[in-house]
This record gives C-alpha cells, sequence and structure tokens, in this order.
C-alpha cells in the first residue's frame, strides 16, 4: 500500500492544462500538482473511492501526460520486436488498463503527503531528461521520486518512473519476460486482459454494494 501512496503522488504530479505541451518538463508537473492535489483533498467520494470520479480524474488529467506505448516497449524488452502491430496495440492497451486500475485505488489513502521538487537543469536541445522530486509524510523518512520524461510531438511525456530507485517499468520487465517464456505474447495479452476485468468486476462490485 505504501507504493501505491506514492504512485498517487506520482500521478497527480502528472496531472497537466491543455497548453501542457508548450510547458517545459519540471514546470508541468510542478504547476499541475497544486490544483489536482486540493481537488483529492477535497472531494470526499474520492477519498471514499467513488470508482467513477477517480477514473474521470486520472481520464482528463494524468493519462494525456504518459507516454504507453514507450513504456510499453521499454516493460517488453526484446520481445516488442516479435509482437506484431496487432499484439502491440492489445499490450498498451492492457498495460495502461492495469496501470490505471492498479493505482486508483490509492487515492483513498491519500491524505497529507506533500511534494518537493529537485533543482532542475536542461541543457538546450536535450529531449529526454530526469525531473527529481520527493514526496514527504509527516514524521516519515522523504520518498526520492524520479520522472523520465521525452520530448514528443504532443509535448512532454513520462515514460517511467522510479521510485526509492526502483523503476516502475523495470519492474514489471520481469514479469512480462516470465510470462513470455511460459505462454508467449498471446499469453501475455491474455493474462493483463484477465487482471483488469477481475478489477474491474470487483470495483462494480464494491460500487453497487455501496
Amino acid at each position: 500500500m505504501k507504493k501505491l501512496v506514492n504512485m498517487v503522488a506520482v500521478l497527480l504530479c502528472m496531472a497537466g492544462a491543455a497548453q501542457a505541451e508548450a510547458v517545459a518538463p519540471d514546470e508541468l508537473i510542478r504547476t499541475t500538482a497544486q490544483d489536482v492535489l486540493e481537488i483529492v483533498k477535497q472531494d470526499k467520494d474520492i477519498q471514499a473511492g467513488n470508482q467513477k470520479k477517480i477514473l474521470d480524474l486520472v481520464d482528463a488529467k494524468v493519462l494525456p501526460h504518459f507516454d504507453f506505448v514507450r513504456m510499453t516497449q521499454l516493460a517488453m524488452g526484446k520481445h516488442w520486436r516479435s509482437a506484431s502491430n496487432e499484439q502491440k496495440q492489445a499490450l498498451v492497451t492492457e498495460f495502461r488498463n492495469m496501470l490505471v486500475r492498479t493505482y486508483t485505488k490509492a487515492f483513498t489513502v491519500y491524505r497529507d503527503q506533500t511534494i518537493e521538487f529537485k533543482p532542475f537543469k536542461m541543457a538546450a536541445g536535450e529531449t529526454e531528461v530526469t525531473v527529481k522530486t520527493s514526496i514527504n509524510k509527516p514524521g516519515q523518512p522523504p520518498i526520492p521520486v524520479d520522472y523520465e520524461m521525452r520530448k514528443t510531438a504532443n509535448g512532454w511525456k513520462a515514460f517511467d518512473v522510479t521510485i526509492e530507485g526502483v523503476s516502475m517499468v523495470t519492474s514489471y520487465r520481469g514479469t512480462f519476460d516470465t510470462e513470455i517464456q511460459k505462454n508467449g505474447i498471446d499469453g501475455l495479452i491474455k493474462m493483463l486482459s484477465d487482471k483488469n476485468a477481475n478489477a474491474a468486476s470487483v470495483a462494480l462490485h464494491k460500487t453497487g454494494a455501496k
């Protein structure tokens, strides 16, 4: 759960405005974090686990600023080249859905964390940068969080997040490789699809039970 809470701050920091493509990567994170954090802090429905509100917030504010194609490619490693275009599309969709479903649950426990932004320098013409931050919670050591970002035709996008030295993409690479070795790329797609369907069913059941 600690990792999930940390990831909430990660996701919230990535929320951006419509003109985000004109903003430097560190400013994209810094200037938009406060507004979204306030939404979570003030919205009792989100804190109570209202899945529709949480997913709407993620869809509107978070997803546009992640490069899920690049993330999936990195998580797949050498196997990406072996996948057909149809398989690649399915993998990106299921990986994206898995990340969304996994981390929306942490919105219900996000409360009093604050985010510190480290000094940032970027050379002219750079297209890949690391934005360093830390998540601070009263009475606990700071948690370092690094955002790997790349400049695309649609602005700066995050393609990996490292929390306490652990890369999100790398952490999935081993799981993906193991599943592909056992059941092939289609087996990995099925595994992700099954997990997403199960998570959606559980969320629907909880919503209906309220």
